[in-house]
């Protein structure tokens, strides 16, 4: 859903921003400035892997082309990174400028990120070299390994049979409940990480509506720590975050629902919206320079966890950009230069290949064309899954194209008889309900999911909103999805 925008937009710069607290650095000479500094941290960590991060200040006389050096000798070995050239001989790790990027100003800064597997230990570097001259350090100690967090409820972990998604008793379940909007706009706008609270008591008051799941959209550059974004709403916090939420809605016996909603890429073209190459509105297809990343980071961070399921990208609409159907269905699965999109697109396999390169075996959830909305060859263009668990995501509002029960019947039904069926986006704009019952009810009869967007307290006239207060207070609209849920469940 395209939700309505903050107001006072903060306008991201190029530079990116990431989260340390600063150990006392290498000790210089009284009163000189470094050639150059490097600061080093740990994004977030899990039992094989971690995500890192390095920003480099040059103090020197201005560079063309820069390349950063620097040994990990805890037997950690780097798989991937962005916004340099990575790679790794023995023990020293080398990150060189991009095309884009070489050019390194005296007093200027640049940050690039990479993901690694660790062993043993996760020792942190203590010499880095800047163009064969050494920098001052300031490193942020690795973060402990956990766990998953414990849960109190009885959140299932899902997988595919047939066309049914089943949980580990081979018991049939539906994906019932709703949106909770925020995290892919609040920490690039400047005003937090989610919109309204997501404490233990506003999470409670969803599941008190008897849903049993949580769509939670995100931000790459927020979760990558990328862009202008404030250090206090990117990076290791956002992740905390995301993490903190996801299990709060676990302990509540729900699923959590996690998806790439805004991300990196400049799209002028039909219906855009916006002209900013960061990830400050809705791109019409994910970007092959920080998706497949976000992706690998989020599945190694819940891959241990699999009552976490991951819904690939929000709305697809590569069809507004190219001029033909196959092209669209074409750039949607294999994605690289894709006509109309001036970035190079991530395609649905490429984030299905990022998260099973992790171990991971969550749930995927890959939306069609249309802003999700046209699944009419979702089953040719089907991405290859190699553990089988992927399902077919649908957004449906009373204003879309595909709005009509004859729609559904001829293009829906067809892709149900064979894959799991979610309707991660149901919803309208008239402030009445009159459009979901309909909707809730073909669905009801196929055994199909739904989540209705959105729950937050925006007016219902500019986006659907289910309530006027976190306590889960219905609007008028949300009153039918409530009223629904609880019929079901109750």
């Amino acid at each position: 859903m395209r939700h309505p925008p903050r107001s006072g937009l903060l306008v991201v710069g190029a530079a990116v921003a990431l989260v340390g607290t600063a150990i006392a650095p290498v000790v210089t000479a009284s009163g000189a400035t470094p050639a150059c500094t490097v600061d080093y941290s740990v994004t977030s960590q899990w039992d094989t892997g971690f995500q890192g991060a390095v920003k480099i200040t040059n103090n020197m006389a201005a560079l063309s082309g820069w390349s950063l050096t620097f040994d990990l000798t805890g037997g950690q070995k780097v798989s991937q990174g962005w916004n340099a050239k990575w790679s790794q001989s023995a023990t020293t790790v080398t990150a060189a400028n991009e095309s884009w990027n070489g050019s390194l100003g005296s007093g200027a800064s640049v940050s690039a990120g990479f993901l690694a597997s660790w062993s043993g230990s996760n020792a942190v570097p203590t010499t880095f070299k800047l163009n064969g001259t050494t920098c001052n350090v300031d490193t942020e100690p690795s973060p402990t390994p956990t766990d998953p967090p414990p849960t109190t409820g009885t959140a299932p972990k899902l997988r595919v049979s047939g066309n049914k998604l089943v949980d580990a008793d081979g018991t049939t379940r539906r994906l019932l409940g709703v949106n909770r909007s925020g995290g892919e706009f609040m920490c690039v706008q400047g005003y937090g990480i989610f919109d309204g609270p997501v404490d233990d008591a506003s999470v409670k008051a969803i599941a008190d509506w008897k849903a049993n799941t949580v769509r939670i959209p995100l931000n790459e550059e927020c979760w990558l720590g990328l862009s202008d974004i404030k250090p206090e709403y990117a990076g290791a916090n956002y992740v905390s975050a995301v993490k903190d939420l996801v299990a709060k809605v676990e302990a509540h016996g729900m699923t959590p629902l996690v998806e790439l909603h805004w991300n990196y890429g400049q799209y002028t073209g039909n219906s855009a919206g916006c002209s900013d190459v960061h990830a400050t509105c809705q791109k019409p297809m994910p970007d092959a320079q920080y998706s497949p990343a976000f992706w690998s980071s989020v599945a190694s961070t819940f891959k241990d966890d699999q009552a976490v399921a991951f819904d690939l990208f929000n709305e697809p609409y590569p069809d507004r950009a190219t001029s033909t159907t196959a092209q669209a269905w074409a750039c949607w699965k294999d994605g690289g230069a894709c006509p109309g999109i001036g970035y190079e697109v991530a395609g649905m396999q490429d984030l299905v290949d990022a998260v099973r390169g992790t171990g991971a075996r969550n749930l995927i959830l890959a939306g069609g064309l249309a802003y999700s909305n046209d699944l009419s060859q979702w089953l040719t263009y089907k991405p290859s899954d190699p553990t089988g668990n992927l399902a077919a995501a649908f957004h449906t509002y009373n204003f879309n194209t595909c709005a009509s029960e004859s729609c559904w019947n001829s293009t829906l039904a067809p892709v149900a008889a064979q894959v799991p069926l979610v309707a991660g986006e149901i919803g309208e704009n008239t402030c009445s309900h009159g459009f979901i019952d309909t909707a809730m009810k073909w669905f009801d009869d196929r055994g199909l999911s739904y989540l209705g967007w959105t729950w937050n307290t925006w007016d219902c006239s500019s986006g659907p909103s289910l309530i006027s207060s976190y306590d889960g207070t219905p609007t008028s609209y949300g009153v039918g999805l409530r009223d629904h849920l609880r019929a079901l469940n109750g």
